[in-house]
C-alpha cells in the first residue's frame, strides 16, 4: 500500500531540472509522504476503536470520528474506556456517552474524570448514571448542582431530561444564577417544577443572567399577561428570549393585520406562544382565516389556538373538505368555524368523512392526502 501511495503522490509533482530544483527549506518528500500516510492510517484506526473497543456502530463512529479530527494518540480515549469498564459502567452505557459527547474520550481520567466519578458516586449516583452526566458536564460545579437539582426537582431522570437540553444546569452558578432566579420566579408565583414542566427550552430561564429574566419579566407582563395566572409561565417560556424590536414587530404585524390592541392583549393572554411564531406564519395563518374562511379578527383574538394549527396539514384540508361536501348539499347544519377546526383529527374523519366517502368517490383518500401535505390523486377535492 505504501509504494502503491508513493508512486501516486510522485505522480502529482512536475519533473524539475537540475537548474530549476525546489529550494532546500522545502518539505522533504519522504515528510509528506509520512504524514499522509499517518493521517489514514490515524483516522481509520479511530474509527475501528469506537466500533471495536467504544460499541458505536458504523454510523455513530463514522460522525463521532469528526469531532475527534484533532486526536493524535488512543492512549487517553483508551484509558478512558478502561476507567469507565473497571468502575462498572456497562459497555452499552459507555458506547451511549460516547456518542453523546466524543469529547469525553479526550478526558483526563486523573484529573477529571477520576475525581468527579468518586464526587458522585458519594451522592448516590449509579456508574451507568454518573457515565451519563459526565458526557453532559465534567466540571467541578457538577456535583453541587446535581445535588441542589434532585432536592429541587425530586427526581434524577427529570433532571437527566432536561440537563440533556441545557447543559448550563450542572455548570452555572448556584449562587450566582440559578437561585437567584429560582427566587425571581417564585416571586411572581411560579415553582421550579412548573417551568420544568413547561418545555424542555424552558429550562432556560434558570440558567439565564438575572438581569435578562427580568427584563424578560417585564415584557411579558407589558402584554397584559398577569404574574400568577396559568398562562403567566408559558409566556415567559416563550418570549424571554425574544428581544423587544422581534416582539414589537410581531404586535405591529397584528396591528396591520387588523387587530386592536384589546385583541393582541387577548391573545397574549389566551396563547403567548403565537407571538413566539415567525412573523410569515403568522401572516399566512391570519389571511388565511380573514380571507379564505372570512373571519373577523376579535373572533380570531377570542380563539387565538386557530393560528397555530398547520395551515397546510389541518385548515386547508378540512376547509376543503367541507366546501365539497357543502357544494353537493351533504351538510344540513352550518358548523361553527372553531368547532370544525378544533376537533381532534379521529372525531373530524368520523363526523365529516366517514359518513360521505361513498358518496363523494376519493373524498377519504384525497383527505388524507391534504393532511400529509400533499396534493389529492383524485378529483375528490379542489
Amino acid at each position: 500500500m505504501i509504494r502503491h501511495l508513493r508512486t501516486r503522490v510522485l505522480s502529482l509533482f512536475p519533473s524539475y531540472p537540475p537548474s530549476h530544483a525546489p529550494a532546500a527549506h522545502l518539505v522533504p518528500f519522504h515528510c509528506l509522504l509520512s504524514t499522509t500516510a499517518s493521517i489514514f492510517l490515524k483516522s481509520f484506526s479511530v474509527k475501528k476503536f469506537l466500533i471495536t473497543d467504544c460499541g458505536l456502530t458504523r454510523e455513530q463512529a463514522l460522525k463521532t470520528s469528526k469531532r475527534l479530527s484533532r486526536l493524535t494518540s488512543l492512549s487517553r480515549p483508551r484509558a478512558t474506556v478502561a476507567f469507565f469498564s473497571a468502575k462498572g459502567v456497562p459497555h452499552a452505557d459507555i458506547a451511549a456517552a460516547v456518542a453523546a459527547d466524543p469529547l469525553i474520550l479526550s478526558a483526563s481520567v486523573g484529573r477529571v474524570l477520576g475525581p468527579r466519578f468518586a464526587e458522585l458516586t458519594d451522592i448516590g449516583l449509579s456508574p451507568s448514571q454518573i457515565a451519563t452526566v459526565l458526557s453532559i458536564r465534567r466540571t467541578r460545579a457538577v456535583r453541587g448542582n446535581i445535588q441542589f437539582w434532585l432536592q429541587t426537582l425530586g427526581s434524577y431522570d427529570e433532571l437527566l431530561v432536561l440537563a440533556k437540553s441545557n447543559r448550563e444546569l450542572l455548570s452555572a452558578s448556584l449562587e450566582k444564577v440559578i437561585k437567584p432566579n429560582i427566587n425571581t420566579l417564585q416571586e411572581c408565583g411560579v415553582s421550579a417544577c412548573e417551568i420544568a414542566s413547561v418545555s424542555l427550552y424552558s429550562s432556560r430561564l434558570f440558567t439565564v443572567k438575572p438581569k435578562i429574566l427580568l427584563g424578560a419579566i417585564a415584557q411579558v407582563e407589558e402584554l397584559g399577561v398577569e404574574r400568577g395566572s396559568r398562562m403567566f409561565r408559558r409566556a415567559l417560556a416563550a418570549l424571554s428570549f425574544m428581544s423587544k424590536n422581534v416582539l414589537d414587530g410581531k404586535v405591529q404585524l397584528l396591528r396591520e393585520l387588523g387587530f386592536s390592541q384589546d385583541d393582541i392583549l387577548m391573545i397574549a393572554k389566551k396563547a403567548p406562544l403565537v407571538l413566539a411564531k415567525s412573523e410569515k406564519k403568522i401572516q399566512q395563518a391570519v389571511e388565511f382565516l380573514m380571507t379564505d374562511i372570512g373571519l373577523q379578527a376579535p373572533y380570531i383574538a377570542q380563539r387565538p389556538v386557530l393560528t397555530m394549527y398547520s395551515l397546510e396539514k389541518r385548515l386547508m384540508p378540512r376547509q376543503s373538505l367541507l366546501k365539497v361536501l357543502r357544494e353537493k348539499g351533504l351538510l344540513n347544519v352550518e358548523w361553527d368555524y372553531y368547532t370544525t377546526a378544533s376537533l381532534a383529527e379521529n372525531k373530524f374523519v368520523k363526523k365529516f368523512v366517514d359518513p360521505y366517502k361513498n358518496s363523494v368517490p376519493g373524498l377519504a383518500d384525497d383527505y388524507a392526502s391534504g393532511c400529509l401535505g400533499k396534493a389529492p390523486d383524485g378529483d375528490a377535492l379542489p
